[in-house]
């Protein structure tokens, strides 16, 4: 198949699975330290089997960005658990807002004027899911805690970004993988401790983590990142966008789990605020590289 259709269908794909993750996690009755920390062994796992580059190209760089990502997925099972699918992936969005906030002191990479915007509209966002927060339910037991716990996954993703950033400036250096391996290591040993003793997991239960980490994990990260060599930035942000729109769908279709308007409304904001910036900043690479170094996202 020719590479300009299925680069597109590989990376629609991976966003398919990453948005099930929602859903997968409330259909199991196991705590939110025993899903994080299976799912991320059998994502190690998986990973390893999968691809040989999961087993090198590792330095000690990727030990801190590992964490950061680790605590990333360990938040993000954990918010999942306590509230809504939908608050969970979209406040989890708001990551760009902290890559922002961080990014001159991390990177030296200042603000723009034209950031501000963003920060506003998306910090708007962020504001209404707590204006309007969710009554507790079946699925979202706890909405405010659950709320802070997706708030501060998108604070670590925005870490783990940055930390990705740090390490590609390095010739040679392949940041994803080691960093992605690592980090679902020690969001394994971490949530292991949390999620000790087991008692009577049954086999719908283990079948929901393998998932897990077999697919939405695992073979969603390969698609990604085989899909990412051969698509425009753009591109690849605009149909990564299923992943926060489909994951309130599952929720709802399996759980009969309903975002309130309130939320919809934050989502949408923050979403199109994200779009509209990615636009914007690959607009501008554009007219300052040559046409040849806009092809692909590997050669940015």
């Amino acid at each position: 198949m020719d590479v300009r259709i299925s680069a597109p269908l590989r990376l629609l794909a991976a966003a398919l699975l990453f948005s099930t993750g929602g859903a997968a996690i409330k259909a199991t009755s196991l705590t939110g330290w025993q899903v994080a920390s299976f799912r991320s062994g059998i994502a190690v796992l998986a990973l390893g089997l999968m691809t040989s580059e999961a087993r090198r190209g590792y330095s000690w760089r990727a030990v801190p960005v590992g964490a950061a990502y680790a605590t990333t997925l360990i938040l993000f099972v954990l918010a999942n658990k306590l509230t809504t699918s939908a608050n969970t992936i979209f406040l989890q969005s708001t990551a760009p807002l902290y890559l922002l906030l961080l990014s001159p002191w991390l990177l030296r990479e200042p603000i723009r004027r034209r950031d501000l915007w963003f920060m506003a509209a998306v910090g708007g966002g962020l504001a209404i899911f707590f204006v309007g927060a969710n009554a507790p339910m079946a699925t979202a037991p706890d909405p405010w805690r659950g709320n802070l716990l997706a708030m501060a996954s998108g604070g670590f993703w925005a870490l783990t970004m940055i930390g990705l950033r740090w390490m590609s400036r390095y010739p040679g250096n392949n940041p994803a993988l080691p960093a992605v391996v690592l980090g679902n290591l020690f969001a394994f040993a971490a949530g292991l401790v949390f999620a000790l003793p087991l008692h009577q997991v049954s086999a719908t239960d283990w079948g929901v983590v393998v998932y897990l980490g077999i697919f939405q994990i695992g073979l969603a990260y390969l698609l990604l990142t085989s899909a990412l060599r051969h698509l425009p930035v753009l591109e690849a942000a605009i149909i990564l966008l299923a992943e926060p729109v489909l994951n309130p769908i599952w929720a709802w279709l399996v759980h009969d789990e309903r975002p309130g308007g309130w939320v919809i409304v934050g989502g949408v904001t923050i979403l199109a605020a994200t779009t509209v910036r990615t636009w914007l900043d690959t607009r501008s690479s554009a007219e300052r590289l040559p046409a040849d170094a806009t092809a692909t996202v590997a050669d940015r």
